[in-house]
């Protein structure tokens, strides 16, 4: 099977997916989520519970890379992905309109809806990150992420922007043609992108032990991706640094308002200066790479510089917190921002290098498996984040020390990232042994439950 590498056009053809999965998955959680609150007075835990089905679905990643590692071929699942997405999309504007005369029948519709967002991210986002790993050159791996991210990032932008000028006035039906006209522009973005870029079929022609590998029922195929060192040290490292990097999402704006006395304007901006800072942290990694070769392709030292930035940036955002307004918040935000994206291009980078490690027939399972931990903390660290600090506040009695103290730990939690970093890239001749070990099939799974 020929496997040729990317060019930068294919890099940027492939990134055109993840903008038209980011424009979907903006619409539904931000705008959407705006509508069922304001406009239709729902309350604030239904759209919460909505995406927290789309981040559960998540889980569900190893065994859909699973599937496109039987075919051998991921275009097919990052159409059909996108195709499910779009289609979840669509509905859930057409959910959010019945809302509006049939509440009931709008919320289960609308459930059903999100249920599909979140099968077609995880079907479409794996195995496109799968395709991206396999076809980029080892030096462009930092640089093709960037290039993937930031054109998700502008998914997001044009979306909002777009959105926010066609619904107004707003009306369920203009609701529902600016929803289908995003699905079918990222369905077209989809079909550009991946068009002729994995080339034929995959020769039906393969080695026994080869094809005896691939058509493993999921389960061996997962407790074989588990059972390898690096890919379990890999997801644990994801879900912690992903913990830490979520976590102040839903806290930081409240803090500037309750300590800083920012108001909602104000807050709104910060968080722009933060997004700022985080494309100039992803566009920082391959651009030190291009002027200093010999430090394009570690990512391992830019993945725990990255981690060891972002908690001193939490660290002063802790001291601001106990400062108070004479503390350049902004400034502090900006750091935040550009040492989370130079971390985040780096582990996203580092996950497309390993990808391959462990063989090239458990590719779908092992992006999977790292996509699913870090679905799952985002899942979770936002509701973490707003629960830590109304604890500290109960404990602390002030509102200051209870966002200095659940901003220290999530410092403390990038550290903790940090040392997993190099956890995960140490390859040990125990790890050897260890891996000979697993490969019998009579410890694999005891030695799964243990891990």
């Amino acid at each position: 099977m020929n496997n040729p590498v990317l060019s930068w056009l294919g890099i940027v053809r492939l990134g055109l997916v993840q903008t038209g999965l980011g424009a979907i998955v903006v619409l539904t959680t931000s705008t959407l989520n705006r509508v069922m609150v304001v406009e239709l007075a729902m309350p604030a835990m239904l759209p919460g519970a909505l995406v927290a089905i789309h981040y559960a679905l998540q889980v569900f990643r190893p065994a859909w890379g699973h599937g496109s590692d039987l075919g051998a071929r991921r275009t097919p699942w990052i159409v059909g992905g996108m195709a499910v997405l779009a289609t979840g999309g669509l509905m859930a504007a057409v959910a959010t309109a019945w809302m509006t005369t049939h509440p009931l029948f709008g919320i289960a519709l609308a459930v059903i809806a999100f249920s599909l967002i979140g099968v077609g991210v995880g079907a479409a986002g794996t195995s496109l990150l799968v395709l991206l790993a396999k076809r980029t050159d080892n030096n462009r791996r930092a640089a093709a992420a960037t290039i993937v991210w930031v054109m998700m990032i502008a998914g997001f932008i044009v979306t909002t922007g777009m959105a926010g000028h066609l619904l107004d006035p707003f009306s369920p039906a203009r609701l529902i043609v600016v929803s289908g006209s995003v699905s079918v522009a990222a369905m077209v973005l989809t079909i550009i992108g991946v068009w002729g870029v994995e080339g034929g079929q995959v020769t039906s022609v393969q080695p026994v032990s080869n094809r005896s590998q691939r058509q493993a029922s999921f389960r061996e195929a997962f407790m074989e991706v588990w059972t390898e060192p690096r890919s379990r040290r890999f997801a644990i490292f994801v879900f912690v640094s992903m913990l830490a990097y979520s976590a102040q999402d839903l806290i930081l704006e409240p803090f500037a308002g309750a300590v800083f006395g920012f108001t909602p304007g104000e807050t709104t901006k910060l968080s722009g200066v933060q997004h700022a800072g985080t494309l100039i942290g992803m566009a920082m990694v391959p651009l030190i790479g291009a002027i200093y070769p010999r430090s394009r392709g570690n990512l391992q030292i830019w993945t725990i510089g990255g981690c060891l930035a972002s908690a001193i940036a939490l660290l002063c955002l802790a001291a601001a917190a106990v400062v108070g307004p004479s503390w350049p918040l902004r400034e502090t935000v900006f750091m935040l921002g550009v040492t989370n994206g130079a971390y985040a291009v780096a582990a996203i980078g580092s996950m497309m290098a390993l990808v391959g490690a462990g063989g090239e027939t458990r590719e779908g399972v092992r992006m999977g498996l790292w996509g699913a931990a870090q679905a799952f903390a985002f899942g979770i660290g936002g509701f973490l984040g707003t629960l830590a600090s109304d604890v500290a506040r109960y404990i602390l009695t002030s509102a200051a020390l209870s966002y200095s103290a659940v901003f220290a730990s999530e410092a403390g939690l990038f550290v903790a990232a940090a040392v997993m970093a190099i956890w995960v890239h140490r390859a040990p001749a125990r790890d050897a042994m260890q891996q000979r070990f697993f490969d019998s099939p009579a410890t694999a799974i005891a030695g799964g439950a243990r891990s």
